[in-house]
């Protein structure tokens, strides 16, 4: 009887090894080990996840398949997983076979206790209803000059005086903190009109802010368990699930006062409101309080991170190319002495350049400056990686087969560095890539080689918002201070969905001198 069992043991083995080098020999990416998969070289390089993809893609050519657990009937469809950063693929993936490639059912589980079937964690008709809604007031200039005033009141009576008093008590300050605070609350005022002052003197905790990140972070903390696994945990209010439960009954509470008291204001006819859940409101159609809820909660979601992480790298990316921040300051002083007057014979710049953030019109003048904010998307996208579910058998550009029920992955960390992308110097920050040979005129790239903004029909709609608050607050920021990284701070990454710096990004702040920069525009 041993003997037997040993013997049908051993054949089982045998049969899945046979299996295992069946399974190597198909997948291009990194290392599989029996049974865990790709998951050691995964654990091994958690540290620098972007990098080790980045690394992997490059060696593979722009695509390659690996699975998480070799693990036989799972390994060829559900543990199966494709990265890629080929413009064609990702043009295949996000425009051509759209319908083919949809969130899924994985992500949608994970965030719909917070986002529920909002914009950013829907698929289909629900999603397309919603994105032609939302398209129809982000085409619209008064939304801009909406966005435009609420980042100028932030700069100017928030962000500007917190900096000051940085300088004078020649105390660090964790710019990439203020940056995320201001972003909130932009986003909050332009998503229905309610500004929570997070960026204020003292940095107070706001409950709603605080709630709305737990919840962020329960729900981001799914990913990494079986969903069973948390659907277990959740039902039995267990470890993060109860602090999700909590921080949405807080989120919920706020939202619904928000709401209700908008709803009112507009019944009585009260002051013109232009934030997005004004605009749904006063609409034909009838929304439901929950869905009014879910399009603020996702706007929130998508527009307050990204823009603040992306102007963090920027600020340090500055501070190791100072030949790129003299010319970024110098098509601000130029610009500035074009529509506010000249700074004349002295050094000094006139006043009236400080008495009030740029205007839309001069920060939609300001070339070079967004050439170097995309640059740094190029280098260091806010969202490095997204996935989408396989519904059907499908070949890729590459020739690359993809089954139904397994999943992809694009890197758009990746697609920045690639030299088949971007050419020779593609890790080199040169923001003269965007723009045409004389230097006038941005030059958007393909949006499948560019893809920090997503592509294809879920491109994202808040993009010239996000330009122009990143354009405003880099300018003041620029014209009034000099930035250090603090002695002794490390910048690393922090490896999340969103590419937060992991200590933050702590500064000294410093006076400008334009002397230098007005003597030169001067000449």
């Amino acid at each position: 009887m041993e003997i037997s069992t040993a013997m049908i043991i051993s054949a089982f083995i045998a049969a899945y090894f046979v299996w295992f080098r069946s399974i190597c020999r198909s997948m291009t990416g990194p290392r599989l080990w029996p049974v865990l998969g790709s998951l050691p070289g995964l654990i091994q390089n958690s540290h620098r996840m972007h990098d080790w993809i980045a690394d992997n893609l490059r060696a593979c050519g722009g695509t390659y398949q690996t699975c998480i657990f070799a693990v036989p009937f799972l390994a060829r469809r559900q543990g199966l997983v494709t990265v890629t950063c080929d413009p064609k693929n990702l043009e295949h993936i996000l425009k051509i076979r759209f319908e083919n490639y949809p969130k899924g059912p994985t992500w949608q589980a994970v965030f719909h206790d917070l986002l529920g079937q909002g914009i950013f964690n829907s698929d289909g008709d629900t999603w397309l209803f919603q994105r032609k809604t939302a398209a129809l007031e982000f085409t619209t200039r008064t939304l801009k000059q909406a966005m435009a005033r609420w980042v100028s009141r932030a700069i100017e009576n928030r962000l500007c005086p917190i900096l000051q008093t940085a300088q004078t008590g020649n105390k660090p300050v964790d710019l990439q903190d203020l940056l995320l605070r201001l972003t909130f609350d932009n986003i909050c005022g332009l998503a229905f009109g309610k500004d929570p002052q997070t960026l204020s003197h003292g940095l107070p905790e706001n409950g709603f802010a605080s709630a709305f990140d737990r919840a962020t972070e329960a729900s981001l903390n799914r990913f990494i368990l079986p969903e069973f696994v948390w659907k277990l945990k959740k039902w039995l209010r267990l470890g993060m699930e109860v602090s999700l439960s909590r921080s949405l009954e807080h989120v919920d509470k706020y939202m619904t006062n928000v709401i209700e008291t908008r709803k009112h204001e507009l019944e009585e006819g009260g002051a013109h409101q232009d934030d997005l859940l004004s605009r749904f409101m006063k609409k034909k159609e009838i929304y439901t309080d929950r869905f009014l809820q879910e399009v603020a909660l996702n706007f929130i979601l998508a527009g307050r991170d990204t823009s603040s992480v992306a102007l963090s790298w920027f600020f340090w990316l500055l501070i190791q190319n100072p030949r790129i921040e003299e010319k970024v300051l110098e098509e601000i002083c130029t610009v500035l002495t074009e529509t506010r007057g000249g700074a004349g014979d002295g050094d000094v710049a006139p006043a009236r350049w400080f008495a009030a953030p740029l205007e839309f019109e001069e920060v939609d003048r300001l070339v070079y400056l967004k050439a170097a904010l995309s640059e740094t998307l190029r280098l260091y996208p806010s969202v490095p990686e997204d996935s989408k579910h396989v519904v059907a058998d499908d070949v890729l550009p590459d020739g690359t087969f993809v089954p139904a029920g397994s999943n992809i992955t694009y890197s758009i960390y990746s697609s920045g560095r690639m030299k088949f992308i971007w050419g020779e110097d593609c890790q080199e920050f040169r923001p003269e890539r965007w723009l045409s040979e004389d230097g006038r005129r941005f030059e958007a790239k393909d949006q499948f080689r560019f893809v920090a903004f997503n592509a294809g029909p879920r491109i994202c709609l808040g993009k010239d918002l996000a330009y122009l608050q990143m354009k405003s607050i880099a300018a003041a920021v620029l014209l009034r201070h000099r930035l250090a990284v603090a002695e002794g701070h490390r910048v690393k990454q922090k490896m999340s969905l969103t590419l937060f710096m992991k200590e933050g990004l702590k500064v000294n702040v410093e006076a400008r001198d334009l002397g230098p920069i007005l003597g030169k525009i001067r000449r």
